[in-house]
């Protein structure tokens, strides 16, 4: 009974809003799957559905403009200030900003939210441990100055700009202390009532989720980020894309999310539905093993790689527009990102470049996931590759499979992707051009690239204040890896929705979190 109960309430959920052809003029249905969530606390939540949900929930100090993302605006924060130490920020709150329970915004709710995360020390708790914080010491580094102001600062050699970024991240929501922890048990912070409940200050607030069936938000009218235009927001757990374009089709859902090539393609020219494909933080590349093989090891490989990979084929014919060529570290769109494009495919000149370094009928195996669109890239990249005379072996297998060879150096290539973990530079920099040679599970690690200059670089530019001159470090770094590095970075990845065409106002920017309801209408 326990598993067929959740089925019932969402089957009455949905039913409620889908009684009639159109969807609902004060509600926005949207068809994705949802298969992905586990928890709607901020602290735990860091998958594709839950992130989407939390700007829409609960609010930060400070967020990016979604119209120009690299720009923090202030939030449930007015102002800040740097301590003269370069350690610190103290921040202003929002007079009268209140949270969906009607309880004011306070210097405690703020020490609460980021405590918590450290305490409960779960998956994007890592995002504020940067900081120096850990569980035993965090409460340290928060502080109410008054009740208007609270103080943050940190150990680690970072800068406030820096830090800015970080509170900006979706871990950095605050939450209503009082409602959170009236919901308490066993000292866990809210943290079990949180999963399928919100104590935020967002437009919407959370009337009810099924785990992997619906999510069901509703209006927040007092919000300090203002009133939503429209009443609710259906989210439906439909996991195949075939279906979800089906439903778009036939006017049962507003916005069908994370369609395919083929299912955009069957909906060009269809009435009533308008497509968009916009960039996502995710990067697509080859990534050698270069600890004992002399031949992987050999930098004349990496160079003849980046003109084995055939960037227009795949991106273009292959995958038709789900991804673009980009063949730096920094996604499109973020700050310092590099777009540069100087190698194209060229099997002739790769074959030059191998014959001068010495390497002979080269081969190597390349591990990757035998999911879509891995598997069809790795297999174009085969193809690709013997036309310059390497041997590329394919070798698919289960996804946790592939990362757990790889992450133990049990491997000679692999075809992987990289997601960004919080909007800055760092988040991508600090995997691919760090290696601490403490273990630290980063992509440098993984590929036996030992770089001590530039991980010297990568630790720089997290001290930096100066914007511009964060620019420059991030620029030269991004530079250094697409000259000579052990990764071929090709292809950044494109998230296909479609949308009924009578929505007006939505919003959805390069990271997972970027995703704005407020401003829908019908």
């Amino acid at each position: 009974m326990k598993k067929i109960i959740p089925s019932l309430l969402a089957l009455s959920l949905v039913a409620a809003f889908s009684a009639q052809a159109a969807t609902p003029k004060d509600t926005l249905v949207i068809a994705q799957s949802t298969d992905d969530a586990d928890s709607f606390d901020p602290a735990q939540g860091f998958e594709l559905t839950t992130v989407q949900a939390f700007t829409n929930i609960y609010q930060r100090l400070v967020q990016s403009d979604p119209t120009n993302p690299t720009d923090l605006k202030p939030t449930l924060a007015t102002s800040w200030t740097p301590g003269s130490d370069n350690r610190s920020l103290t921040f202003e709150l929002r007079k009268g900003a209140q949270f969906a329970s009607g309880n004011p915004l306070r210097p405690e709710d703020v020490i609460f939210s980021l405590g918590r995360v450290v305490k409960l020390n779960l998956d994007p708790s890592f995002i504020l441990t940067q900081l120096g914080w850990n569980k035993d010491n965090v409460d340290t580094f928060l502080k109410k100055v008054d009740d208007n102001h609270v103080q943050i600062s940190w150990s680690a050699n970072v800068s406030p700009a820096y830090v800015l970024s970080l509170l900006s991240a979706p871990v950095s929501s605050i939450v209503d202390e009082k409602t959170a922890q009236a919901n308490a048990k066993n000292g866990d912070f809210g943290h079990a009532w949180l999963g399928t409940n919100s104590a935020g200050s967002g437009p919407y607030q959370i009337r009810k989720v099924v785990l992997h069936e619906v999510v069901l938000l509703t209006a927040n009218p007092t919000s300090p980020a203002g009133a939503p235009k429209l009443k609710n927001i259906l989210i439906k757990n439909v996991p195949e894309p075939a279906a979800r374009r089906l439903l778009l089709e036939q006017g049962d859902v507003d916005i069908a999310r994370n369609l395919g090539a083929d299912q955009i393609a069957a909906l060009k020219g269809k009435a009533g539905v308008k497509t968009e494909a916009i960039p996502m933080a995710s990067l697509y590349y080859i990534q050698f093993n270069v600890g004992e093989n002399p031949v992987l090891k050999n930098p004349a490989l990496w160079e003849a790689a980046r003109y084995l990979f055939d960037y227009k084929g795949i991106a273009n014919d292959l995958l038709k527009g789900q991804f673009e060529v980009h063949q730096t570290f920094l996604p499109k769109g973020f700050l310092g990102a590099l777009n540069d494009t100087p190698f194209t495919y060229d099997p002739e000149k790769a074959k030059a470049i191998l014959k001068k370094a010495g390497l002979t009928n080269v081969s190597f195996k390349l591990s990757t996931s035998n999911q879509p669109p891995y598997l069809d890239i790795a297999q174009a990249l085969q193809g690709s590759f013997a036309k310059g005379g390497v041997k590329v072996e394919v070798q698919p297998g289960l996804s946790s499979e592939v990362s757990t060879r790889v992450k133990a150096h049990q491997y000679e290539a692999t075809l992987n992707a990289w997601g960004a973990d919080y909007f800055d530079p760092n988040t991508n920099a600090a995997s691919f051009a760090y290696n601490p040679e403490d273990g630290s599970k980063t992509i440098a690690y993984r590929s036996d690239w030992h770089i001590p200059e530039l991980s010297k670089q990568t630790l720089a530019a997290t001290a930096e204040s100066d914007s511009n001159k964060r620019v420059e470090l991030y620029q030269a770094m991004q530079r250094e890896v697409l000259k000579n590095s052990p990764y071929v970075i090709g292809l950044q990845a494109r998230n296909l929705i479609a949308l009924r065409d009578n929505l007006q106002g939505y919003v959805q920017g390069i990271n997972p979190d970027m995703v704005y309801y407020s401003q829908v209408s019908k």
